[in-house]
């Protein structure tokens, strides 16, 4: 019979889901009935579903999203979080990664900021974007780091790459006259052909005096701010003090 040979034919080319659907077809004894192009479609359809499986579960190990198991679906649209549901549905779409567009998320602590961000990651790798993830309390110390040992170039071109980048948690400390250069630097490389999402306690309309430096402050909400989808989450903390990332 011409089975074993097609199945290790088809493993040799690393189709290993549609060999495994195909000798699951032929265990069937009632697969007979459907056409030609009926099973063959199974086949193509299960071999599509494992890679884009394996894509997806690639895509988000290197986004290092601080919530992995965050997403659109299980957001809350609790009254008092004022959440416009027909934006996230907009966003879900993610034309704005595709146009190249900002989202910034707003609130107070707890609200779900950083929920909401990954969620919205997460979605971008499931459309088929590269997405990363970066806590701002950590991110500068991890430049300064670089700049020290001689990777900040290779770092800022890893930052560049990544369809979507999460800013979470910006503007909880005073930013230092290297973070300005630095935060900007990565904001330039990403402008018109790159998405970023922030996540602040701090409203937007006091990110320029946060900053602290008239010319870098215009050219950093600038490049933030232009075409940018805002979300501010309301309402009282949402946190679990024995899971922190219960927040959805």
């Amino acid at each position: 019979m011409l089975s074993e040979p097609t199945t290790e034919k088809l493993k040799t080319m690393r189709l290993d889901a549609m060999a495994s659907t195909w000798n699951e077809q032929r265990s069937k004894p009632d697969i007979g009935r459907l056409a030609f192009d009926e099973r063959f479609g199974m086949l193509v359809d299960a071999e599509y579903l494992h890679r884009e499986n394996k894509r997806l579960e690639k895509a988000l190990r290197d986004a290092k999203l601080k919530i992995a198991s965050a997403c659109l679906e299980d957001i809350d649209y609790a009254a008092n979080r004022e959440l416009d549901k027909v934006q996230v549905r907009q966003l879900a779409t993610c034309r704005w990664v595709a146009e190249h567009q900002n989202v910034l998320v707003t609130g107070m602590t707890g609200t779900g900021k950083t929920y909401v961000a990954c969620a919205l990651a997460q979605q971008a790798c499931r459309k088929g974007y590269r997405a990363l993830y970066r806590r701002a309390s950590k991110l500068f110390p991890e430049l300064a780091l670089a700049r020290a040992d001689g990777t900040y170039t290779r770092l800022l071109a890893k930052l560049a790459r990544a369809d979507v980048l999460v800013l979470d948690d910006w503007g909880m400390n005073a930013i230092t006259d290297v973070e300005r250069r630095d935060l900007l630097e990565i904001l330039d490389d990403r402008y018109g052909s790159r998405s970023t999402i922030v996540t602040s306690q701090v409203p937007p309309k006091k990110w320029h005096a946060h900053i602290n430096e008239p010319t870098h402050a215009d050219a950093i909400c600038d490049r933030l701010m232009h075409n940018a989808h805002r979300l501010v989450l309301k309402g009282p903390s949402r946190r679990n003090p024995k899971e922190e990332t219960s927040d959805h």
